[in-house]
């Protein structure tokens, strides 16, 4: 209970920054469900063009499928009907069509195994990493540490918004929904840099949570007493939201994940703040930001 209610009052100091570094974040990308969406989310990692790709891959052969078996079945249907045929034939088995039946489902099998292997295995192995994130699940929010060496203080948790607070900080920084999501947006955001590998290491405190941020195409198991393990690699900066995908109680709906992805200019002023002081980092990341779209604006 002290844990929650200090970072409730916590959160009064932070939204100020991240309002403001989600506003400017917003101009470069941001990727978050949208109503009446169908699909996936934009990609934002290679992992996620490749799950992309292999999702229409699947999806025109399942097509194909489809419609080669209904077509066939009315096929069956109307040629061989009562009316049709009044003396029905007594075949009972055919050699081509048992052999085609059962080496075409083989070659289509194959034709899926092997890109989905291969996808698989980049998802898994993790490559060089330039540093490393731990993400603590707890009931219900999320705990960040950066643990990489001269980073080994810098820790927060991140809780959402909670929307009787949206409206009061849309109307002081003139925000939209788009730029505070609803069940979204946190008081403390993930900072990484753009084109960084950076591995996640994902733990619980208590029950089983899951990590997963769509457009980065990661979703892995937070399970207490056990450190597993993901990565991804950022191609554009932006905002990047992902939700617990694990049903881990009450308020399992509202433990969001934001990730904000920032050029690694910024992400070294910030880090070298965030040493320091997490709110001041995001204040003067907001103002990097800020500067950065005046520029950009002329």
């Amino acid at each position: 209970m002290m844990k929650l209610l200090k970072h409730h009052l916590a959160t009064v100091a932070a939204i100020v920054a991240i309002g403001l570094v989600g506003f400017m974040a917003g101009a470069a990308s941001a990727a978050q469900p949208t109503p009446w969406q169908m699909g996936m989310q934009p990609a934002a990692t290679t992992v996620m063009e490749d799950i992309r790709w292999f999702n229409d891959f699947t999806l025109v052969i399942m097509t194909g499928v489809t419609i080669l078996v209904a077509g066939l079945l009315l096929f069956v249907i109307f040629r061989f009907r009562k009316k049709a045929n009044p003396t029905p034939s007594r075949t009972s088995h055919n050699t081509t069509i048992e052999v085609v039946w059962t080496v075409v489902p083989i070659l289509i099998l194959v034709m899926i195994s092997v890109p989905s292997f291969r996808l698989l295995f980049k998802q898994l192995d993790i490559p060089e990493y330039e540093m490393t994130i731990k993400a603590t699940g707890y009931q219900w929010y999320w705990g960040y540490e950066y643990a990489d060496e001269g980073m080994e203080d810098v820790a927060f948790d991140a809780l959402m918004i909670q929307n009787d607070e949206r409206p009061e900080i849309m109307a002081e920084k003139g925000l939209t929904d788009a730029e505070l999501p609803r069940l979204l947006a946190t008081d403390y955001n993930v900072v990484v840099p753009v084109d960084t590998t950076v591995r996640v290491q994902v733990t619980a405190a208590d029950v089983i949570h899951s990590f997963a941020v769509p457009a980065f195409g990661i979703k892995i198991d937070a399970v207490p007493y056990r450190l597993n393990e993901t990565w991804f690699r950022a191609d554009n900066t932006g905002m990047f939201y992902g939700q617990c995908s694990e049903l881990c109680g009450r308020d399992h709906a509202f433990m969001p994940i934001a990730v904000q992805v920032v050029t690694k200019e910024q992400y070294a002023a910030w880090a070298e703040a965030a040493k320091t002081d997490v709110d001041d980092a995001n204040t003067l990341l907001a103002k990097m930001i800020a500067d950065e779209k005046k520029v950009a604006s002329r």
